[in-house]
C-alpha cells in the first residue's frame, strides 16, 4: 500500500482529451493492468468536460506509450464514408486575436487561387476552475450557472460576427476575393477539435497562425499549430504574425528541405498543386553535418526527377554542411537568399518520439518568421 502511495507523488500526463475519450482511454490501460487516474473532470456535467488529463505512474510510461499508439477510437460510418471524399474546402482556425485577420487574408487568397471554399473555426472552453485547489491537480467544477455556459457561447458567437462583419468590409472594399465561406464553434481542446475535424472532413488544407521566432514553445498559438501538424495528414500553412506574405501569387522563392527520402516525393507533388500557376522558384536544400559524396550523387538524382516531371519550375540545389542544428541552418539559408516560404515533408511518429524528440517541422516554428508549409506525407 505505501509503494503505491508513493509511485502517486510521480504521476505523468500521457494524453489529454474530452471525457468520453479520457474513460476510453482509461479503460484500455487498465485492462492491461497500468494503474490510470482522470483528473480535471467536470463532476456535476462529466460528458462536456474537456482538457481532461489522463495521468499514470511514471514507472508504467514506457508500456503505456505502446499501447495509447494503437489506440483508435471507433468512428461512426458517416465519418468513415466521409474520409473517402477529400473536401473542397481550407479550414482556418482563429483565436480572436489582432492577428486573426491576417490568417484569413491569407487563406481567402489561397482559396481564390485553388478555387476552394473556407471554413472558419473556433475552437473555446468553457471549464471554471475554483482558485482554492491548485490547477493540474484533481478537482470539481464549482456548481455552473446555466446562464454563465450561455454567456460564453453568446460572447465567442459575438466575436466570431466581428470578424465575418470585417472580412465582408474588406470584400466589399474589393481588397479580398469574394469567396465562399462558413463557420463552426467547437466546445473543446483547439488541437483535438482541429485534428478531429480534418480527420472527418478531409480539407484541402489547413491555415493556422503561428507567433514565429523568439517564441516558446508553451506559446498557445504556437504549440496549438505544432499539435495540429503532428495530429493530422492535411497540407498545413503556417503564418507567422510578423509574416509580410499575403498570398502565394506574391512568392518568388520557395526552400524545400530534403533528406532525400522517398515520401518526400508525395510532398513534392503536393507542393506543385499549389504553385504550379506561378513563376516561383524552388530551392532544395539538404543540411548535413559532414561532406559526403553521395548527398551530391542524390541531389543529382532528385534534380534530374525534377526536370523530368516539372519541366517549367526553376530549381536550384544546395548542400549546407553546417555544425549547427538545422533549424539554424536553415533559416540562415532563408535570410541569405530572400526566401519567401519554407516547405518540408513530415511523416507520422509515435507518440514516445513526439514527447521527446520534437520534429524539424515542430522546431522551426518557433523559430522563423517565415511562412511554412508542412506536408505530412507517407508511403504505403
Amino acid at each position: 500500500m505505501k509503494d503505491k502511495e508513493k509511485n502517486r507523488d510521480h504521476l505523468v500526463t500521457v494524453a489529454i482529451h474530452t471525457y468520453e475519450k479520457a474513460q476510453i482511454l482509461k479503460s484500455i490501460l487498465e485492462s492491461e493492468g497500468i494503474e490510470t487516474y482522470i483528473h480535471n473532470v467536470n463532476l456535476l456535467q462529466p460528458m462536456i468536460s474537456a482538457g481532461v488529463r489522463v495521468r499514470i505512474n511514471e514507472i508504467d510510461l514506457p508500456r503505456a506509450l505502446d499501447i495509447i499508439e494503437n489506440v483508435k477510437f471507433e468512428e461512426s460510418e458517416i465519418e468513415k464514408k466521409d474520409k473517402k471524399i477529400r473536401r473542397n474546402e481550407i479550414l482556418v482556425p482563429i483565436d480572436f486575436s489582432e492577428f486573426t485577420l491576417k490568417t484569413c487574408e491569407f487563406a481567402f487568397r489561397l482559396a481564390n487561387e485553388i478555387n476552394c471554399e473556407i471554413k472558419l473555426m473556433h475552437v473555446y472552453f468553457s471549464s471554471f476552475y475554483p482558485t482554492s485547489i491548485p490547477f493540474g491537480d484533481t478537482f470539481a467544477v464549482q456548481p455552473p450557472i446555466e446562464d454563465t455556459y450561455k454567456d460564453i457561447h453568446e460572447n465567442v458567437e459575438r466575436q466570431m460576427k466581428e470578424v465575418i462583419s470585417k472580412l465582408n468590409d474588406k470584400v466589399a472594399d474589393g481588397s479580398l476575393p469574394n469567396i465562399n465561406y462558413s463557420y463552426t464553434l467547437r466546445e473543446g481542446l483547439p488541437e483535438e477539435e482541429i485534428v478531429s475535424y480534418s480527420k472527418k472532413v478531409r480539407p484541402y488544407a489547413i491555415v493556422m497562425g503561428t507567433r514565429g521566432s523568439n517564441k516558446k514553445e508553451h506559446d498557445l498559438i504556437g504549440s496549438v499549430t505544432a499539435e495540429v501538424i503532428e495530429g493530422c495528414k492535411t497540407p498545413i500553412f503556417a503564418i507567422p504574425e510578423n509574416s509580410e506574405l499575403r498570398d502565394i501569387s506574391s512568392m518568388k522563392k520557395i526552400v524545400f528541405l530534403t533528406n532525400f527520402q522517398d515520401r518526400e516525393f508525395v510532398a513534392i507533388a503536393t507542393l506543385m498543386e499549389f504553385i504550379k500557376n506561378y513563376p516561383i522558384r524552388v530551392s532544395f536544400v539538404h543540411v548535413t553535418k559532414k561532406e559526403d559524396r553521395w548527398n551530391e550523387i542524390k541531389l543529382t538524382g532528385l534534380n534530374n526527377y525534377f526536370k523530368e516531371h516539372y519541366p517549367n519550375i526553376l530549381t536550384d540545389y544546395s548542400i549546407i554542411s553546417s555544425n549547427e542544428g538545422i533549424p539554424e541552418a536553415l533559416e540562415k539559408f532563408v535570410n541569405e537568399n530572400t526566401i519567401d516560404m519554407i516547405s518540408l515533408s513530415s511523416s507520422p511518429r509515435n507518440i514516445f518520439a513526439r514527447m521527446f524528440n520534437p520534429g524539424i517541422a515542430r522546431r522551426m516554428l518557433f523559430h522563423t518568421n517565415t511562412p511554412m508549409l508542412v506536408i505530412k506525407s507517407t508511403l504505403k
